[in-house]
């Protein structure tokens, strides 16, 4: 379960990143580093090579002069081309550790011939020099000097023992290269001589392996500190989908008045709380409509139950009259269209509600089906003295005729009932921008202002001592309503106490 955490899948990801881009860093510092001291190392390195130079030079001159130790007389070598000062820089030889290549044999020398001169002459550091290579000094600088014949003339007392010759090298270049324990360079002067300084790896060995740790654990530091922030962004960015599975959990268990709390409503998240919350406000009055349908129904389904008991155990106390039986049948089949009517009405909301009522649409006028439902309610108008006055101009629409008629034919049925003597119910039909309009309007008592917004709810009764002598059940606007709903039209309602009600309705 946890494996398949949307926190911890994050947190991984976040940790490759974290640890690609500063092992990425971590390696291009430490090779900057290792460059930069190399370079500088090769710098020093070269500096010295210079002044040595200058001081095997210097072997040439006079016996006992301040060039050192030669033969006598003036200097038979003069410089020339091959005893220019070397040049520094590229090409180079490429870094590389082990141990050097020995002197080759004599025989693959080139230069002066062997002779005494080259093989007992004497070198003698200059200040400079003996200034460079203090072996006081920490660095631990050390230096090796070989004549054209392969012997040393002169080394310091810290050279490794091991130190051999390099191959010989005809380019009059500085080269540089890692030996085991120390950085060397080299270089081989006109006249063969070749001049080798080095420095000691381990001063930088130790300085590169604490500047590895300090890598290591600002990097461990810098891992630690967004592995820490991306947790607690993680759990500030999950905590919504938390509550949101808390409060479904509560709502399931029953309690609908649960709600999310989405205090960050411009988030994501906060946009898919608020439609949840609306969502379960919704659910919620379905769930408290169906509870006060299903009450209502049950409450309606008694009353006839209740009269057909009574009248069948009335009937039978007591022996009775042909014509007292028939009285009795009369009034429970009465009841029981009642009750027929309530249940088959209680259907037919039912299937509106769940989407299965089959409607069909084809084109109609509605101004003849309402003449047809006027003249239909005629009967009943008279018996009430009511009046019931026709405007029908055409109004064509798509839609279920028999379903619209009976709308019509509820609201006109509506406002005989709810009228007074000798009112009128003027019915009349119009197109208006593009919709087919019915109005239905009458003279009666009207609706109150607290009622009106209930006027289509189920069950529900403006003056319920009227509905019920009338034997209504409250459930004809409610059916009408959802007939309209069906073919996208709007049913409206106006109405003032004592001045009558107006239905409008939109096709």
């Amino acid at each position: 379960m946890f494996a398949k955490s949307i926190r911890l899948r994050f947190q991984l990801w976040l940790a490759f990143l974290l640890v690609a881009v500063l092992g990425g860093f971590g390696v291009t510092a430490y090779e900057l580093y290792r460059r930069s001291h190399l370079t500088e190392v090769d710098a020093q390195l070269e500096r010295r090579i210079g002044s040595l130079v200058g001081d095997v030079r210097g072997g040439f001159g006079p016996r006992g002069g301040p060039g050192g130790h030669g033969f006598g007389g003036p200097r038979e070598h003069s410089m020339g081309p091959r005893d220019e000062p070397p040049r520094q820089g590229p090409p180079r030889e490429d870094f590389h550790s082990g141990p050097l290549p020995a002197f080759p044999p004599e025989g693959e020398l080139r230069g002066p011939p062997p002779g005494e001169m080259f093989r007992n002459r004497e070198i003698h550091l200059s200040e400079r020099s003996q200034n460079l290579f203090d072996e006081s000094d920490t660095n631990g600088f050390f230096f090796a000097i070989w004549s054209p014949l392969g012997n040393v003339l002169k080394q310091s007392t810290n050279a490794p023992a091991a130190l051999a010759r390099p191959a010989p090298d005809r380019t009059g270049l500085i080269h540089v290269a890692t030996i085991e324990g120390a950085r060397i360079a080299f270089h081989f002067t006109g006249l063969g001589d070749c001049i080798l300084v080095g420095r000691p790896n381990a001063e930088f060995r130790r300085a590169s392996q604490r500047f590895a740790l300090f890598l290591l654990a600002a990097g461990a530091i810098v891992l630690f500190v967004g592995l820490g922030g991306g947790w607690i962004l993680t759990s500030r960015a999950l905590r919504p989908i938390h509550d949101i599975s808390k409060t479904a959990t509560q709502i399931s268990a029953g309690d609908l008045s649960q709600r999310i709390d989405a205090a960050d409503t411009d988030s994501e998240l906060g946009q898919l709380a608020n439609l949840l919350n609306a969502t379960f406000s919704r659910l919620e009055s379905a769930f408290a409509q169906q509870k006060q349908f299903t009450a209502d129904a049950a409450h309606e389904l008694r009353t006839p139950l209740a009269v057909i008991i009574s009248e069948t155990q009335t009937a039978l106390n007591r022996p009775r009259s042909a014509e007292e039986y028939r009285e009795t049948v009369e009034a429970c089949l009465e009841t029981a269209q009642r009750m027929r009517a309530l249940t088959h009405s209680l259907l037919e909301l039912a299937r509106f509600d769940a989407g299965q009522e089959q409607l069909n649409r084809a084109p109609f006028d509605l101004a003849e089906i309402a003449r047809q439902c006027a003249a239909d309610a005629e009967k009943i108008a008279r018996n009430r003295g009511i009046r019931v006055i026709a405007d029908l101009q055409p109004a064509p629409a798509i839609g279920d005729s028999e379903r619209v008629a009976q709308v019509i034919t509820n609201l006109i049925t509506n406002a005989i009932h709810y009228n007074k003597e000798g009112g009128e119910v003027r019915v009349a039909t119009r197109a208006e921008n593009g919709r087919a309009v019915l109005i239905v309007k009458d003279t009666g008592q009207g609706i109150s202002a607290e009622a009106l917004p209930h006027i289509f709810e189920r069950f529900y009764r403006a003056d319920t001592s009227r509905t019920r002598g009338a034997g209504q059940s409250g459930l004809g606007l409610a059916i009408s309503k959802a007939i309209i709903d069906a073919h996208n039209g709007a049913i409206a309602v106006e109405s003032a106490v004592g001045e009558g009600t107006t239905f409008t309705v939109r096709i």
